[in-house]
């Protein structure tokens, strides 16, 4: 599997990532930096052919900044 020579150690998150996706649902990951987040996203993105947005939270992220509309 491509995505496993790139994140070498990381088979279960690869996994969990892949079947909620292919499932039609949502992934937030969370962690310290290093731990390959944008990494894994980069090359599930290249290996799928989909394109590829990274959104850097912060504590003033409001929802309109991610959906592009208000939310209530």
């Amino acid at each position: 599997m491509e995505i496993g020579k790139a994140m070498v150690g990381q088979q279960e998150i690869v996994e969990a990532t892949l079947t909620a996706m292919l499932a039609g649902g949502h992934v937030l990951l969370e962690g310290v930096p290093g731990l390959g987040k944008t990494l894994l996203v980069k090359t599930l993105s290249q290996v799928l052919e989909l394109p590829f947005q990274r959104i850097q939270f912060t504590p003033d992220l409001m929802p309109s900044d991610i959906t592009g509309t208000d939310v209530l």
